[in-house]
């Protein structure tokens, strides 16, 4: 203990408050916070481009554990800092709340907004190398769990001397003179990290991307040198490319840009140069708005917010001016078109208004309030006020018809948001009429729907059938204990192009949406279906497969949590029935045209002879009733295709393409795909 001195305890006495009590620095020791500690690095980098002095990242994950970022900024200042005597390079990496932005002159505004970003980071590490390229020379700096000193060898387990009474920063080597940067590489302690705990590639892929969508012309590079998978990434459209980006669904008003500047004040303690005290003073700011926002024709919302471009998943502030200027725009131009909207009842909610919207909030000014050092959620009050200002002056001009060439847009868009409205009440008072009936109240379910006896949900099976001739077979054909038929008139309405107002007027699709009884698009639950399976059983022809298409873009569009739950499923039903001559006469049946040329030639080989004319099924209708049940129906001997959405996005898109208003883009995919297609199998 003789070489433990006073030296250790003024660098250590911030860090190992912070090795005790880590979750209230990085929020937990697992994988988050493990990765969290990278996003500490990555922003100071990102702060150096945000002001202007660097326009590259790299990051590099090792494959022995460690973690290195560098930049093409200024470089972490290498001259002595006059109140502790250390360097800058020291002083940024040992000592808490301490950096280029406390004092207000280095950064307008930064995502390193604690200054106790680097600092955790370099507490948190077994061992963090800096390196920085400033006055024509590389400076180099060791640390071991936040102490500097000298390690003996490259890996984070060699012998490590601790400087005594005097830190040293190394010259190590020589750089162009204007070249300046700064590198750092660290492995994170094992002593301090869950042994689970490890680098996420995919988020830091996602955080890169969205870094480079919020500062246009950065250019960011990640190296995964395990797997050698290189990603980079650069944008010049800032967030109203992100906006499309995140965005899948067809456009009801295309994306819009909201752009202000606004100026507050606020009282904050100040370092007093001369006496060395903080003290309270008014100081005024400067806050850039920049928001970008899309509705789009889906039900999901997308909002993300940032603060300097530091991710605020939990909000704030600034998202409850955004929220509430929204809605408050919304009703009143809703009110003021209540007659020709059909609205004059009808009270818009938040979730009307955000239904189908793709958002990115974005506000920048310096030194941010946040609740905890995760940053998860704006503090500072004056921003709601600003941003509900500049999301309000946007809005009305928008929704009040003084934004030329969008009136068309605009209509479509208060349409929807009163469609929505509209649907939301209607769901909330028809709620307790949209569980399994039994068989007394079955009375305010459609007329045709024959159901099944059963009142539990598991087990239960729901048959959409195609027309009224195929209905009467399949009553014959069913077991009434658990499967239940739903007839529909031929091809219902495409939902891909007709509005939500279109859809809940049609009597078919409203039809399927009641006898379900869960609901539509943000108001669907799962949970109220009141059957286990939904089948969809139509004619094996070009006709059966377009109606087909069309129920699974209902499905797909407003109900599409029991696609993805792999509760919808395509009924299989046979094209032939081979019936054999003979003594032990046999019935066969073919689901294809190959498969019944490949049974002919069997029987061919085995000198079985067979009746001419072979029955071809040109619809559900001409099958008898025990034909029906036994190819389609029982589920002892019938084949069923579970429709999936393992690919959400490129589902949508597939049904865009197919379904949606676009025709240029269907057509093109026609002619591409013409010589492609087998003529022999049309059904003409």
């Amino acid at each position: 203990m003789e070489d433990y001195s006073a030296r250790h305890l003024s660098v250590l006495e911030g860090l190992e408050a912070v090795r005790k009590r880590p979750g209230m620095y990085i929020g937990s020791t697992d994988d988050r916070g493990l990765m969290h500690c990278l996003w500490e690095i990555i922003d100071n980098s990102v702060d150096e481009a945000l002001a202007g002095h660097g326009s590259s990242i790299n990051v590099v994950i090792h494959s022995d554990g460690s973690i290195a970022v560098s930049d093409n900024g200024r470089g972490v200042p290498v001259d002595i800092e006059p109140r502790t005597g250390l360097s800058g390079v020291e002083v940024v990496f040992t000592k808490l709340h301490a950096g280029g932005k406390f004092g207000g002159g280095s950064y307008g505004a930064s995502g390193g907004l604690h200054g106790v970003g680097a600092s955790v980071v370099n507490a948190l590490s077994e061992r963090l190398d800096v390196e920085v390229d400033r006055d024509g020379v590389t400076w180099a700096m060791s640390f071991h769990r936040g102490e500097p000193g000298v390690f003996a060898g490259p890996e984070p387990d060699s012998s490590f001397t601790a400087f005594v009474d005097k830190s040293e920063l190394r010259k190590v080597g020589k750089v162009a003179k204007g070249k300046t940067g700064t590198r750092v590489r660290y492995w994170p302690d094992r002593q301090i990290f869950e042994p689970s705990a490890k680098f996420s590639m995919q988020d830091l892929e996602s955080r890169l991307r969205q870094t480079a969508f919020l500062v246009p012309g950065l250019n960011l590079e990640v190296l995964d040198e395990e797997s050698g998978q290189t990603q980079r990434f650069a944008f010049e459209g800032g967030i109203a490319e992100y906006v499309e980006h995140l965005s899948s669904d067809s456009a009801v008003m295309e994306t819009r840009r909201i752009q202000e500047t606004a100026h507050f004040s606020e009282t904050v303690p100040v370092l007093d140069e001369a006496s060395g005290a903080m003290a309270s003073r008014e100081v005024k700011r400067e806050c850039k708005v920049d928001i970008a926002l899309r509705w789009g024709s889906g039900f999901d919302t997308t909002l993300k917010s940032f603060v300097n471009i530091i991710a605020t998943p939990k909000g704030g502030s600034h998202v409850a001016g955004f929220e509430q200027a929204l809605l408050k725009s919304f009703r009143g131009a809703i009110e003021q078109n209540a007659r020709r909207l059909k609205a004059t009842s009808v009270k818009i909610e938040r979730d009307d208004v955000f239904a189908g919207l793709t958002a990115v909030v974005s506000v920048s000014f310096p030194e941010p309030q946040f609740e905890g050092q995760t940053k998860e959620t704006l503090g500072t009050p004056a921003i709601k006020s600003i941003v509900a200002a500049a999301v309000s002056k946007w809005t009305d001009e928008l929704l009040t018809g003084k934004v030329r060439g969008t009136k068309a847009q605009v209509d479509g868009l208060l349409d929807k948001v009163v469609s929505e409205a509209k649907t939301r009440i209607s769901a909330r008072s028809l709620k307790d009429t949209q569980r399994r009936k039994n068989a007394l109240e079955s009375s305010s379910l459609p007329s045709k729907l024959v159901d099944c006896r059963g009142n539990a949900t598991q087990g239960s099976e729901l048959f959409i059938v195609e027309g009224d001739s195929a209905l009467g077979t399949a009553k014959l054909a069913r077991d009434s204990a658990f499967q239940a038929l739903l007839p529909i008139r031929g091809k219902i309405l495409n939902v891909q192009k007709a509005s939500l107002s279109d859809m809940l007027s049609n009597a078919e699709c409203a039809a399927i949406i009641q006898v379900l009884g869960a609901g539509s698009g943000r108001t669907f639950d799962i949970e109220q279906v009141r059957y286990e399976k939904i089948i969809l059983m139509s004619d094996a022809d070009v006709d059966g497969a377009h109606i087909r298409t069309l129920l699974l873009t209902l499905f797909f569009r407003y109900m599409r949590p029991l696609v993805e739950a792999g509760r919808v499923y395509a009924a299989v039903p046979p094209l032939h029935r081979v019936e054999t001559s003979g003594k032990n006469k046999q019935v066969i049946y073919t689901y294809s045209q190959q498969e019944l040329v490949e049974l002919l030639k069997k029987l061919e080989q085995q000198g079985k002879s067979y009746k001419q004319p072979i029955q071809r099924y040109k619809g559900l209708g001409e099958m008898d009733a025990d034909q029906l049940a036994e190819t389609t129906m029982q589920p002892a001997n019938r084949m069923l295709r579970r429709i999936t959405a393992a690919d959400a996005e490129a589902g949508e898109r597939t049904f865009e393409l197919l379904m949606g208003n676009e025709v240029a883009p269907r057509r093109d995919f026609i002619v591409e795909s013409a010589d492609d297609f087998d003529r022999e199998k049309i059904d003409a």
